[in-house]
């Protein structure tokens, strides 16, 4: 049980205050010398003697106990994965989990949760499937009381360190992208092409680039030779845009399929998107994006892209899984991903 007793400072060495002490300079500095919680450490005796305490409250753990501090350590050791960093420094109780790389955060929900249910510990997250950027706070995890049960505290560790990581941060791979853009109307120029800029634009701010355009009339053949030759010249993702639809001109799926697509899955229960399709050719991603993308700031492929270049494979699972949160608020200035799109 834990008790609060006045002790010399010289044998204090080891346990906890229960209060901040406060350090006075004349004319230099008024503040916090030594925090709530803060455990006395041998350097610690001098620094308090000459702040006038000879005697100081601390306290007392019980056999079973455990500290705020010491017990987010070993939250933070045990949660944080791949692509994360954290500081040891404890302020309020809680510890800081912040991406050190930019990329694609990914949560063990199952695992936060079963953590989450265990009371007196906590961690807090970002969605799964979050961008972030290096240095961003990513989670925090902390003891909720003061002092609690040290055995919590194990289960909670092994719960974190049993299998996949809780927190991880998935670097995105660069690739050299090719976009076949599709439809009778820009290829015989009748009209300008507004696809090729958006999807340049959204690959750079993830750091790939657009290797090759190339342009096909609504004729399958056509389709997917443009696709073949976008893959001969190395691209590692090919991106088709527009015909994805139900119009007799619609036939990019057909030259996707002509062109050797494997795995092919059609349609999304996210708005806008919901004719997206995802396939691969090889190891290389093939996705039809629809014509909602010359007109939506963010779209389903704003979703995907970075679990893509993340390396994950998306299938009917991941798709279907998208429904809860694809629903976009068409807001009339954009906050993505600060919104609940796509979480």
């Amino acid at each position: 049980m834990i008790t609060k007793k006045t002790i010399p400072v010289d044998q204090a060495v080891g346990m906890v205050l229960p209060h901040d002490i406060t350090e006075i300079v004349k004319d230099e500095f008024k503040g916090r010398a030594f925090k709530k919680g803060h455990i006395i450490q041998p350097r610690d005796v001098e620094h308090l003697r000459r702040l006038g305490k000879e005697n100081i409250y601390v306290l007392e753990l019980g056999p079973g106990e455990i500290h705020e501090n010491e017990a987010a350590a070993l939250l933070a050791e045990a949660l944080a994965g791949e692509g994360t960093q954290y500081s040891d420094d404890v302020v309020e109780g809680k510890i800081t989990i912040k991406a050190a790389c930019d990329g694609l955060l990914k949560i063990n929900r199952e695992a936060l949760l079963e953590l989450n249910l265990l009371g007196e510990v906590m961690c807090a997250t970002l969605h799964d499937n979050t961008p972030v950027k290096r240095g961003e706070q990513v989670a925090a995890t902390r003891l909720i009381p003061l002092v609690g049960e040290r055995r919590l505290v194990d289960q909670a560790v092994r719960i974190a360190g049993g299998g996949e990581k809780i927190i991880r941060v998935l670097p995105l791979k660069k690739v050299r992208a090719g976009l076949v853009i599709t439809g009778s109307e820009v290829f015989y120029g009748r009209i300008e092409d507004k696809f090729e800029k958006v999807l340049r634009t959204k690959l750079a701010k993830l750091g790939s680039e657009v290797g090759i355009v190339r342009f096909a009339p609504d004729d399958p053949q056509q389709i997917a030779a443009e696709i073949q030759a976008c893959l001969d010249s190395g691209a590692e993702l090919i991106v088709t845009s527009g015909g994805m639809s139900v119009d007799p001109d619609d036939v990019t799926r057909l030259g996707i399929r002509e062109a050797g697509a494997e795995d092919m899955v059609y349609g999304s229960p996210v708005l806008p998107g919901a004719m997206f399709l995802v396939s691969r050719i090889g190891q290389v991603p093939v996705l039809g994006l629809p014509a909602c993308g010359m007109f939506h700031s963010i779209t389903v492929l704003d979703l995907l892209l970075p679990r893509i270049l993340a390396g994950e494979t998306i299938g009917r699972r991941e798709l279907a899984d998208m429904g809860h949160g694809g629903l976009c608020r068409n807001c009339k200035k954009c906050q993505y991903p600060v919104c609940p799109f796509g979480k």
